[in-house]
């Protein structure tokens, strides 16, 4: 848990970016804006979501499932092998 503590500010912000993001989805649903429109916010707010999924995701892995990984070895490669995966499959 460490990692999100240490990373709260920055966290939040990508929140509040992502609820912003969603108030835009409910204003032009409410305004019943063009659908093809109304795509690219939900895509727009889902892509802000997989980031915050992503960054948390490689703050648990670092802090936890590779924290014992010493720099250039075989471990810490494959932990950055996994996020890089992790990375490119939530884009």
């Amino acid at each position: 848990m460490a990692h999100t503590i240490r990373n709260k500010t920055k966290l939040l912000s990508r929140v509040n970016r992502i609820s912003g993001q969603l108030e835009a989805v409910k204003r032009a649903l409410v305004a019943e804006a063009e659908c093809g429109d109304v795509l690219r916010l939900i895509a727009s707010a889902r892509g802000a979501m997989n980031g915050l999924m992503a960054e948390v995701l490689e703050g648990h892995l670092m802090a936890h499932a590779f924290e014992n990984a010493r720099p250039g070895s075989e471990a810490a490669d494959a932990a950055e092998d996994v996020i890089e995966i992790v990375r490119s499959y939530l884009k």
